[in-house]
């Protein structure tokens, strides 16, 4: 996923199915770098840091 998706994303508080490793995700913010996500997942209540690049909307995957 590119980085003006995350801030179309952000700014509109749009919903949509973003994904990490297989799993659902929302886009909790991006840090300074903009190379860094915190995402939260879906299915429980885990948070963590990943690569903007990682993420990815199941439209756009397949």
């Amino acid at each position: 996923m590119d980085l003006k998706r995350i801030h179309s994303i952000l700014d509109n508080k749009e919903k949509c199915d973003v994904f990490y490793e297989d799993r659902p995700v929302w886009i909790q913010g991006i840090d300074a770098s903009n190379i860094v996500a915190k995402v939260g997942f879906v299915d429980n209540f885990e948070e963590k840091d990943v690569f903007v690049e990682d993420l990815y909307e199941r439209n756009l995957f397949n």
